[in-house]
């Protein structure tokens, strides 16, 4: 039996690295909602739009494409959070 009792588990992680996991998990999250954010911005500004002149056929054609832009920002917000989410999983079992 040795006296070395500085053995290392290469499974373990030290307190930074896991702090430093969760700042990337929240940072994830923040930038979802900073996607969604936008996009409800954009669903606003069309609904402002089609309201107050809805006689004018360039404000409609600008609300229904600010409309479609939300829409758009919207799945891209959620296909990089969960991507994402992807790669940091991965990265975790590889630790």
């Amino acid at each position: 039996m040795s006296g070395n009792t500085n053995v290392s588990n290469k499974n373990t992680a030290s307190p930074s690295e896991l702090l430093a996991m969760e700042r990337t998990k929240l940072a994830n999250i923040r930038t979802l909602l900073a996607y969604i954010r936008t996009s409800l911005t954009f669903f606003a500004g069309s609904a402002a739009l089609i309201e107050f002149f809805d006689k004018n056929i360039k404000f409609e054609i600008t609300a229904y494409i600010s409309i479609t832009l939300g829409v758009i920002l919207l799945l891209i917000g959620f296909f990089n959070y969960y991507r994402s989410k992807k790669m940091i999983k991965e990265v975790q079992l590889n630790k």
